[in-house]
């Protein structure tokens, strides 16, 4: 017997169905980052090696995208074909597809453990470590390797709560590992005089919170279809299509360490002629660091979107994906215009937030500007990106961030360096470029294929 759904996302309007996902998931991964962002600016403060241990973190950043890139390939590629089903009345295979990511999640937590405790030294030098930032650096990760399976639990299965349309009970995943992280922030940073490790402490109990939290309810009674034991396993047609689709999240996170550690990289070889490659690498962690921040409502716009697209591609309410893809256009645009301008116009009051060092400050600030200079060009790319994710388009999605990531940024970081006397600002200077012709690619191709496959009438 079909289990009733909580939500029919082919019914009400597009703006309240989006946002009733949408702006629980931003708290959410806002409140992720955030604590996050928090243990780099507490160790960005600490006496005397602040700027050295928050440089280590830097390091460890390539690490944590790995992590998540794994989390996102169990749950960004199942949580939309669970949507899909869903919508098509299909609850048995949705329950098998979560039971398969849930497995999968496992495996990949383990074998990432193992690999990264190693191998965690030779990675951290590969990624632009030194000696006086590795030190840090392999502290921190030393703790935080072992939280690696709570923590791909905590992203890899909330997907599957926000997609059954649980949004606020998915906030609240996040928002427990973040109080109970910024509570432990600093008594054990300061109070117990922990430092790096302190703050790797406080993320992984954090973590086992959140873990808790999201396998109680998708095992409990609340939840629409239950994670049961019997749905486990990995099947290989749904273990296919979940990595087929997820892969466009997988990238995303991957390429992402991609970029982080090859900049880290350049920028240790480029501004070693000035004050040290370590300097730049700190400018990169606070601008990125700053990103993480302000990215995550335009994330959250357009996840949260998914399950909505998702639902009426496979109930055949044709008009009903173009007008969601509509109003995340008018959305995200208009929030990232706001964004834009503040980065630019105060570049050194976000980098104060990590440090006070004035050299940092004066490398920090026009390096954020020539960063941030085409932001507003990353709306057209998540747009593109998810709605192809939204609607079962692996190819596109992939191709997508490849292009962005791979294809435009890792060259630029390697080219641009060596043209007009750019140097280390040239590293920062691949990201622009980047925006503009990764978001015009990724928006024009959707609006063509899309946009213009749903011009078909309605099912009835």
């Amino acid at each position: 017997m079909a289990v009733q759904k909580r939500d029919d996302f082919s019914q009400g309007g597009i703006a309240g169905n989006i946002l009733s996902l949408a702006i629980p998931l931003t708290v959410a991964q806002l409140t992720v980052v955030l604590y996050n962002v928090v243990d780099r600016a507490f160790i960005g403060h600490i006496d005397a090696v602040g700027r050295d241990a928050f440089t280590g973190i830097g390091l460890v950043m390539p690490a944590t995208y790995i992590i998540t890139a794994f989390a996102n390939l169990c749950g960004a590629g199942g949580a939309p074909l669970f949507s899909i089903a869903r919508g098509r009345g299909k609850d048995e295979e949705a329950s098998r597809i979560m039971g398969v990511s849930f497995t999968l999640l496992l495996l990949l937590g383990a074998a990432l453990t193992a690999g990264f405790y190693l191998f965690q030294t030779p990675f951290l030098y590969l990624v632009g470590g030194s000696d006086s930032t590795v030190v840090h650096a392999r502290s921190y990760l030393q703790i935080y390797l072992t939280g690696v399976i709570p923590v791909m639990i905590g992203l890899g299965m909330n997907p599957f709560i926000n997609a059954q349309g649980f949004g606020k009970v998915g906030m609240m995943t996040t928002l427990l590992g973040a109080v109970v992280n910024l509570a432990l922030d600093p008594l054990l940073i300061f109070g117990l005089h922990m430092g790096v490790q302190g703050a790797a402490l406080a993320t992984v109990i954090a973590q086992f919170c959140s873990a808790i939290w999201v396998m109680a309810f998708l095992t409990g009674r609340r939840t629409v279809l239950r994670l049961e034991r019997r749905s486990m396993g990995l099947e290989a047609p749904i273990l296919r299509r979940i990595c087929g689709l997820g892969l466009t999240g997988f990238t995303f996170s991957v390429t992402n360490s991609l970029v982080q550690a090859l900049g880290n990289a350049q920028l240790q070889t480029w501004g070693a002629a000035g004050q040290g490659g370590d300097l730049y690498v700190a400018a990169m962690t606070a601008i990125v660091s700053i990103r993480e921040i302000v990215f995550q409502p335009i994330r959250g716009l357009t996840q949260g979107a998914q399950p909505v697209l998702g639902y009426n591609f496979g109930a055949g309410k044709y008009s009903r994906v173009r007008e969601s893809i509509r109003f995340l256009t008018v959305s995200c645009l208009g929030y990232n215009i706001l964004v834009w301008a503040l980065l630019l116009a105060f570049p050194r009051a976000f980098i104060l937030l990590f440090n006070d060092d004035p050299a940092l400050l004066a490398a920090g600030a026009p390096a954020m500007r020539i960063y941030y200079a085409a932001y507003v060009m990353m709306s057209f790319q998540m747009i593109g990106q998810n709605t192809f994710v939204a609607l079962g388009r692996a190819k596109n999605a992939v191709f997508f961030s490849l292009f962005r990531k791979v294809i435009l940024v890792v060259p630029l970081m390697v080219l641009l360096p060596r043209l007009w006397g750019l140097g280390a600002y040239g590293v920062f200077a691949s990201e622009p470029v980047s925006d503009i012709l990764g978001g015009a690619a990724c928006y024009i191709t959707m609006m063509c294929t899309v946009w213009r496959d749903m011009k078909r009438p309605d099912e009835t």
